[in-house]
């Protein structure tokens, strides 16, 4: 009996609980990516003792490795689609880096007229739609972006029509990335996984009507209609709709000369501007590949429609104060933004890049929930949300 209990003692586990000055150095750790100073320690372990661990979290937030190393590198990989952490900076990143840095509301991220590039204390290129020179000088001399980054519009630089801009999705790299070639599907594509936290098969719903599917889906993929009722139409019935908001956008370049797109600029059509191959506003690639399925929809403008409102998809929160359908990529950009999908993304991207774990349990799923409440609640800032969640995750 005795032997048992000396053994049972051996195997309980210990348990330990991270003092102030350890959470601290946790905290500026996770949140900076880099360690602090003596003297930053010390103040957040006093703030931390004090029970003002949300003034802690800011405190270290004001190191510019905030901007430059863990918003960077959580940013980066939703400018491409090989979720490259280690891809330039560009003006999807710097835009972001910039909005979260001066405590806009998020949510303009989808669809702002907003863009971010370097003010006169460095010497760079100036910002070029057709190049990323500006960008890539800034991350050549490991520029400071905390200090270098200021508030433009794209209207103001790139010349896009300010009721077409969309925030990151008309920036030159999401361009580059997502309208390059293609049918634009893959720049709503992208940003449903970049921003919805979801790809097409989490939003599948073959109850949607087949209306709005364009010419270029096979009715018959490999001789089967049933291919396309039981699966195809699932993800297009939602997406082409949706899509539609992006008809006057394209990503132009010389293909002979440069296959990689490297030099070549977002383009969009305004209304004096009319595609040879479409007779109207509407790019041409939206109608390659008409004969597939000539009895399918043909795009003749940007109006969408969001077909998820009901179903299965109805369950992402969408706003009701808003329209379910309009003109342009801007207010489709504002359809996602104000879903509550959209704030439990965002949030749950924090947690996952703060505390080093996705959420597991009940207790972190109530703490997303009251996460995403304050995040709503509080003008979508971003920086609040890193705030609570290395609150949250101090102890681990």
């Amino acid at each position: 009996m005795l032997l048992g209990i000396v053994i049972a003692s051996t195997l309980t586990p210990s348990i330990s609980f991270a003092g102030s000055r350890e959470q601290a150095k946790r905290i500026h750790d996770r949140v900076v990516g880099i360690p602090p100073t003596a003297e930053v320690l010390d103040d957040m372990t006093q703030l931390i003792d004090q029970g003002n661990v949300n003034d802690a979290v800011y405190l270290a937030m004001e190191n510019s490795a905030f901007y430059s190393v863990t918003l960077k590198n959580w940013v980066t990989p939703w400018t491409n689609e090989e979720a490259d952490v280690f891809a330039p900076l560009n003006d999807y990143t710097a835009t972001v880096i910039g909005m979260i840095r001066d405590d806009i509301d998020f949510r303009e991220i989808l669809s702002g007229d907003i863009l971010y590039v370097a003010n006169d204390s460095v010497d760079v290129p100036a910002y070029s739609i057709t190049s990323n020179d500006h960008y890539q000088a800034l991350d050549d001399i490991d520029a400071d972006l905390k200090e270098v980054l200021q508030a433009s519009t794209q209207s103001s630089v790139t010349g896009i029509p300010s009721s077409a801009s969309a925030g990151v999705m008309t920036t030159r790299a999401a361009a580059k990335s997502f309208f390059k070639d293609g049918t634009n599907r893959a720049m709503f594509r992208f940003t449903l996984i970049n921003h919805m936290c979801t790809d097409l098969e989490g939003v599948k719903d073959t109850t949607r009507s087949p209306d709005r599917i364009r010419q270029d889906i096979s009715r018959s993929p490999g001789g089967d209609s049933r291919i396309f009722n039981n699966s195809c139409i699932g993800c297009h019935s939602g997406m082409d709709p949706l899509a539609q908001a992006f008809a006057y956008y394209d990503y132009e370049y010389d293909p002979e000369s440069d296959p990689d797109g490297e030099y070549g600029a977002l383009q969009y059509n305004t209304s004096s501007q009319v595609d040879p191959d479409t007779g109207s506003q509407v790019q041409g690639k939206y109608h390659i590949n008409s004969n597939n399925f000539p009895f399918g929809y043909v795009t003749h403008d940007d109006s969408w429609s969001n077909y998820w409102r009901e179903g299965l998809n109805k369950n992402l929160g969408w706003n009701e104060s808003l329209p379910a359908s309009g003109n342009g990529a801007k207010t489709m950009g504002q359809e996602l933004a104000n879903s509550e999908k959209f704030a439990s993304c965002q949030v749950t991207k924090v947690f996952e890049n703060v505390c080093l774990r996705s959420p597991q349990d009940a207790a972190d799923r109530a703490e997303i929930s009251a996460m995403t409440s304050t995040f709503t609640n509080s003008g979508y800032n971003i920086k609040q949300v890193f705030a609570d969640s290395a609150n949250y995750c101090k102890g681990e």
